[in-house]
């Protein structure tokens, strides 16, 4: 396929979710920020855009590449151990993280730049092609490309594929709706369990982000939530008990949450590295508190990736960083060991041939 076939209807869109304003501004609706725009003018995020008598979305159909990788990198722990998924990215966020470890292209201003552009369909196609098992929006944030990631979704459903989304969840209900209902799973970053940590270091608001996360339980997609802890940030022991006794009481147990290790970047970078230590003290508050699966990430720890039963122990997907080294889910999802059900997206058929063989590598649709 040529690149100028893959790039085809990659010209900007009309966005949806704005309003016009008595004064002439038109007010976008699909964050919390609300920016309010005239002619010419961007959002926060920079990818939409006033153009005339309508926002559009600059970044439709562009991507700042596309990699496969192993769908435990996302995090997902419970959606098809072991399998590929191709990864998308576009530009633009509309947070502003401090140590956002994706900065190069979430704060990104030259759009004009981006190395791929890809249609929906071409991006299913190519999915299928290379054998994954669908396509992860990630990188910076799909909120910022909703319209986009939703087209998307839609096109890997029609090729038999999956659709998942990796998202900060700050995002108004209208448009978070159609979002998180057209992707199969969601892993949403729970940065922090206060509002004062949003505030000074994301810029977004927490009340927002639980909203959502209630939403998208609501709505039946697959979720799992991971946590940044930062050193003397939001990691300590009473805020990550506050925040597990919310997962529970809001979206229940069987909900998988991912404790991650911050290390330096962006404008945290006099922040030290999280030990290990923290986030193993984490999954014990996590455990006490109910939460039947509990991840850890960035570091090696003892099981620290692996599925284990949260009624009789027994290892069910045992993984050693992301690579997935044993698989024992039955087909029907359940401990092989004492019959538990075990929630998530499991493959009826079983874990992938070559289970735990991945090989990263970019993407060139274009090709």
């Amino acid at each position: 396929m040529s690149a100028q076939s893959a790039g085809a209807g990659t010209e900007p869109r009309t966005a949806r979710w704005w309003r016009p304003m008595a004064d002439g501004r038109l007010r976008c609706e699909l964050c919390p920020r609300r920016c309010t725009l005239r002619d010419g003018q961007r959002g926060f995020c920079f990818v939409r855009a006033r153009r005339g008598d309508e926002i559009v979305l600059t970044t439709y159909g562009r991507s700042s590449g596309l990699a496969l990788d192993p769908i435990e990198k996302k995090p997902l722990a419970h959606v098809r151990p072991g399998s590929t998924i191709l990864s998308l990215g576009t530009a633009g966020c509309n947070l502003a993280c401090r140590y956002c470890q994706n900065w190069e292209i979430s704060t990104s201003r030259d759009v004009d730049a981006l190395a791929a552009s890809a249609s929906p369909a071409v991006l299913a196609r190519a999915a299928g092609q290379e054998g994954a098992v669908g396509v992860a929006l990630t990188y910076n944030d799909p909120v910022v490309f909703a319209e986009y990631a939703i087209d998307v979704a839609q096109a890997c459903h029609e090729a038999g594929l999956l659709a998942v989304a990796v998202s900060a969840g700050w995002i108004e209900p209208a448009p978070g709706r159609e979002l998180f209902a057209a992707v199969d799973a969601a892993n949403i970053d729970l940065k922090g369990f206060t509002e004062d940590f949003y505030r000074r270091t994301t810029g977004a608001r927490l009340a927002d982000v639980l909203d959502t996360l209630v939403l998208v339980r609501s709505l039946g997609t697959w979720l799992e939530i991971t946590t940044l802890l930062i050193p003397g940030r939001n990691d300590s022991d009473a805020e990550i008990a506050a925040q597990c006794a919310w997962i529970v009481a809001e979206l229940g147990s069987e909900v998988p949450v991912h404790f991650s290790a911050f290390h330096p970047a962006h404008r945290m970078l006099d922040v030290p590295r999280t030990p290990a230590s923290t986030l193993e003290r984490a999954r014990e508050i996590a455990r006490d508190a109910g939460i039947a699966h509990v991840y850890l990430g960035n570091v090696r720890t003892r099981d620290g990736s692996s599925t284990r039963c949260a009624g009789c122990g027994a290892l069910l997907v045992g993984r050693e960083g992301y690579r997935v080294t044993d698989y024992r889910i039955t087909p029907e999802g359940a401990c092989p060991q004492c019959d538990r059900g075990v929630a998530g997206l499991w493959d009826p058929a079983g874990p992938p041939p070559a289970v735990g063989q991945w090989w990263p590598r970019r993407v060139d649709v274009g090709a």
